[in-house]
C-alpha cells in the first residue's frame, strides 16, 4: 500500500513531507507534489508531518480523491524527484480551500 498527495496539496507545497521521506519517493511540479508508489515505503511519515493532511494512505481513500493515485504514478514519471523548496507564495491563502483540481498545473491536459 503506497500512499497518496491528494487535492489538498494543490497551491501549497508545503514540503516537509519531502524532507522526511527516507526513501525520496516525492516528485514535484509547478504547484503540487506526488509520491511514487513504486518508491514509497509506506512508512507515514509524510502522512504525520502534511499541515494540510493532503497525504492519505491509498486504501482509506474517499471515492473523490481515489483519482489522485493514478495521478500521483502518473506524474511520478513524468515530474523530476522533489528538494524541498518551502512552501508557495500562496499556500497560507489556499490550503483550506476545496475544489483545487483545476488549479494544478503541469499535466499535460490542457490545464495551466
Amino acid at each position: 500500500m503506497a500512499y497518496v498527495v491528494t487535492e489538498a496539496c494543490i497551491g501549497c507545497r508545503y514540503g516537509e513531507c519531502i524532507e522526511v521521506c527516507p526513501q525520496e519517493a516525492f516528485h514535484e511540479g509547478p504547484n503540487f507534489v506526488v509520491i511514487d508508489p513504486q518508491a514509497c515505503a509506506n512508512c507515514a511519515v509524510c502522512e504525520m508531518v502534511c499541515p494540510v493532511q493532503a497525504i492519505r494512505p491509498l486504501h482509506g481513500l474517499g471515492e473523490a480523491m481515489r483519482p489522485f493515485a493514478a495521478l500521483n504514478a502518473q506524474l511520478a514519471r513524468q515530474w523530476p524527484k522533489a528538494r524541498y523548496r518551502g512552501p508557495l507564495p500562496d499556500a497560507d491563502a489556499l490550503a483550506t480551500r476545496a475544489g483545487k483540481r483545476a488549479l494544478l498545473e503541469g499535466t499535460g491536459e490542457g490545464r495551466p
